[in-house]
């Protein structure tokens, strides 16, 4: 996606703000998110135990307006545009799907939010005629971090070279490739100051794979065995945490047990990730994606 200017607003694929026919008067939402305290009253006496706080959805208020001064077919058609946004049925009728909202400061780079567009409402038709419709947005950021707008990205093979088959000169005997390869490293960098999800994507084939976060020590481990071809998607970010082997079919039954994809994250800072599978072809791949995360914009 093109990188925003500064004070310019993509909510849901349309942009807004500076720049644009749609100015932006006011944005909030964009410090603390709410919090779902869990304190429990002194039962013997004042005051109250401190439990647990945890963040609700980030909601981001916007106030807007279009202007399109003596058009009013121009003002009505970017309206439209944000209904079909709004309206969008990949995202309003399916369970766990998230749109974007990004957004740029000045002294930033573009961040991002996940979510749904929760509001969109004209405030008033009064002055439509003349080109100008007040806008309330509400978009409702289930994953209450900011991230980073571009991803990183690593690939690793099994293989030392990647490259697979036989290489001159042929020695005896001769083998099919690495049956139980030494673990293959690689280095992750989060320039946030909040763990990052990752996306990982193993391609077959091969089996059993298992992948190492080496500071941490977390692990996914899958009891599976993939073909040529085949691949298993792993998602560890919050409202999308999945595991699916082309796409579709579910493989959460075959992680181990200290597979725990809720804490599978990469700190700020650069880390190492490890991984090894059973594989005679060296054709196998891990593809790894995240974006560094953020607590403020």
């Amino acid at each position: 996606m093109a990188e925003l200017d500064a004070w310019q607003i993509e909510v849901a694929g349309v942009l807004i703000g500076a720049g644009t026919d749609v100015p932006v008067s006011e944005v909030e939402g964009l410090g603390v998110p709410e919090l779902r305290t869990q304190d429990v009253d002194n039962p013997v006496g004042d005051g109250a135990f401190p439990g647990v706080d945890l963040y609700s959805a980030r909601t981001i208020r916007i106030e807007a307006g279009i202007r399109t001064a003596g058009d009013p077919a121009a003002a009505l058609d970017i309206l439209g545009r944000l209904h079909r946004a709004a309206d969008d049925p990949v995202v309003r009728t399916d369970p766990g799907a998230q749109t974007v909202l990004r957004l740029r400061w000045p002294g930033r780079g573009t961040r991002r939010l996940y979510g749904r567009l929760r509001r969109l409402e004209a405030a008033s038709t009064a002055t439509a005629l003349h080109g100008w419709i007040p806008l309330d947005l509400e978009f409702a950021a289930l994953d209450p971090r900011f991230h980073a707008d571009d991803a990183f990205a690593l690939t690793l093979a099994l293989s030392t070279d990647g490259l697979g088959g036989f290489r001159a000169p042929l020695v005896a005997p001769l083998t099919t490739g690495v049956a139980i390869p030494d673990e293959r490293r690689g280095r992750v960098r989060n320039d946030g100051d909040l763990p990052a999800w990752p996306s990982l994507r193993i391609t077959g084939p091969c089996t059993n794979p298992r992948i190492r976060h080496v500071e941490s020590g977390r692990v996914i481990e899958l009891s599976v065995s993939l073909k040529s071809g085949e691949y298993v998607d792993v998602e560890t970010r919050p409202g999308t945490r999945w595991v699916l082997r082309n796409g579709t079919a579910n493989l959460a039954p075959a992680l181990s047990p200290a597979s725990r994809l809720d804490t599978f994250v990469f700190p700020p800072g650069t880390s190492e990730l490890w991984w090894t599978a059973r594989d005679h072809t060296n054709a196998t791949r891990l593809a790894v994606t995240w974006r560094s995360a953020y607590a403020a914009l």
